[in-house]
């Protein structure tokens, strides 16, 4: 009495639960009906097939809006009773529609079958035709190959012919012979294209094998030699970056990225002939500053690649490791010059092993273990001074912890007083940060030219959060955080 009523404006389907899965997935008894009116449903073409004996489940396949699609399954407890059913049903009329019934074949047997029809194929396509050619001139064209059994050319509304056609002979050898000696010849003072018909999603699936076979062709060619180029200036455009890059090797390719409007996106894309040469441009390249902005230049990316390179990023700032169990531990961290950790906070960081000039890369230095930075300054600005490392963080007073508490008297050792409100340190004023002396700085002290530039505005909004979140910012590319 359930079976095929509306649930939520959806058909629902009950049928007996099947433990044996090789009943379910046996094509005994199943039958495949197409070419169905659109107003047969679940029920309409249960109650047509019941009669020929018990089924296990009818179903009409619809797409997402629930239209059908024409053709359906009905799954009969025996195979009589299916065969029964094809006796009785097939070629008939279904609401004034003829409808085919047949046995059930599987996508692999189907496939197989269709690669014995394209080894003896017996109808041929032809396009690139002049629009005067009719259908009798398209046969006496191929009739010399073989027997033809039926010439079909498609036409507009109007009744002008298409371009193309289709020709079926009745010899599998006639039609191999015509698509040998008719393709890319002239008829009409037009070069015809003539291959082996193919059904239209037989084709698109040969395309798309087709488009990602280019694709990874040209990736493999240019891996290591494509470079993704942004930040620069709107008047860019590609001669300008493809001089720019030139001296650093032979450049196959540089385009700078628009919109529809033909306008600047700020972006490009330069590809040499060797990876070396990219190696070399890189490293030539980056950071310089061309016009009035440094330049980013990296390898080029596939889209998937990067999307994939950033999901793990934020796996890393939440904690977590991409492939392995939760590492439970604190954030990425940015401690000032001075800073005073809290009691009870997160244990704070191992000290850095400096390997020359460079931090290990994982490692979060202690505060006061970054050497003073030593970068030049354009002319006019005043230097940033460092902080006095005995000075609290902003707004509050050394020996207390973040949040403005006291320290306990009694943990302090030997030699150390308590601040009181008369000792409040003075800040000192910090300059402003540009491009250009980003850019002039050494690689290994930007990250903390961009943090102490970045802590204060941070803390003057978040106090409690300025450390988590400078640290987490600093994780980003240089010119994405100027």
């Amino acid at each position: 009495m359930l079976n095929y009523t509306l649930i939520k404006d959806k058909e629902c389907r009950i049928m007996w639960s099947q433990r044996d899965p090789a009943l379910r997935r046996s094509s005994k008894g199943n039958v495949f009906i197409k070419n169905l009116d659109a107003t047969i449903d679940n029920k309409a073409l249960h109650d047509t097939f019941a009669a020929f004996g018990d089924i296990l489940s009818c179903k009409v396949v619809t797409d997402q809006q629930g239209v059908s699609r024409g053709f359906g399954f009905v799954h009969y407890e025996t195979e009589e009773a299916a065969l029964q059913a094809i006796k009785n049903v097939n070629g008939m009329l279904l609401n004034d529609t003829k409808v085919f019934v047949g046995l059930h074949i599987s996508r692999a047997e189907r496939e197989a079958h269709m690669e014995e029809a394209r080894a003896n194929f017996t109808n041929v396509y032809v396009k690139d035709l002049d629009a005067d050619v009719d259908a009798d001139e398209l046969k006496a064209l191929f009739e010399k190959y073989g027997e033809i059994t039926s010439v079909y050319m498609p036409a507009h509304d109007d009744g002008t012919p298409r371009g193309f056609g289709f020709i079926n002979f009745a010899d599998h050898e006639a039609a191999r012979t015509a698509v040998k000696e008719l393709h890319e010849s002239e008829f009409k003072g037009k070069k015809l294209y003539v291959s082996r018909a193919q059904k239209k999603t037989e084709r698109e699936k040969e395309l798309r094998v087709q488009y990602e076979q280019t694709k990874m062709e040209k990736l493999s060619k240019f891996q290591g030699g494509n470079l993704y180029i942004k930040n620069f200036d709107e008047t860019m455009d590609d001669d300008m970056l493809r001089q720019e890059f030139a001296p650093y090797g032979t450049i196959t390719s540089a385009r700078v990225m628009r919109d529809d409007k033909g306008a600047s996106l700020g972006f490009g894309f330069v590809c040499y002939s060797a990876p070396a040469e990219a190696t070399t441009a890189i490293a030539e390249m980056n950071g310089r500053m061309v016009g009035k902005k440094p330049l980013y230049v990296v390898l080029a990316q596939r889209r998937d690649q990067r999307r994939q390179q950033i999901e793990a990023t934020k796996r890393q700032w939440q904690g977590g490791a991409p492939m392995g169990p939760h590492v439970y531990g604190p954030p990425p961290m940015y401690y000032p010059p001075g800073y005073v950790q809290q009691r009870g906070a997160y244990p704070a960081p191992r000290p850095v092993r400096w390997q020359g000039a460079q931090p290990v890369p994982g490692q979060y230095p202690m505060p006061g273990q970054y050497p003073v930075p030593q970068y030049p300054v354009p002319a006019g600005q005043r230097p940033m001074r460092p902080r006095n490392p005995r000075q609290g963080s902003r707004g509050g007073y050394a020996g207390r912890g973040r949040g403005g508490y006291r320290s306990n008297p009694r943990t302090q050792g030997p030699g150390q007083q308590e601040t009181t409100q008369a000792e409040a340190p003075v800040e000192s004023e910090p300059a402003s940060l540009t491009a250009a002396a980003l850019a002039a700085a050494p690689e290994e002290e930007r990250k903390q030219m961009l943090g102490e530039a970045l802590y204060p505005l941070i803390e003057a909004r978040t106090p409690d959060m300025a450390g988590k979140i400078t640290g987490m910012l600093l994780e980003m590319e240089d010119d994405d955080l100027l």
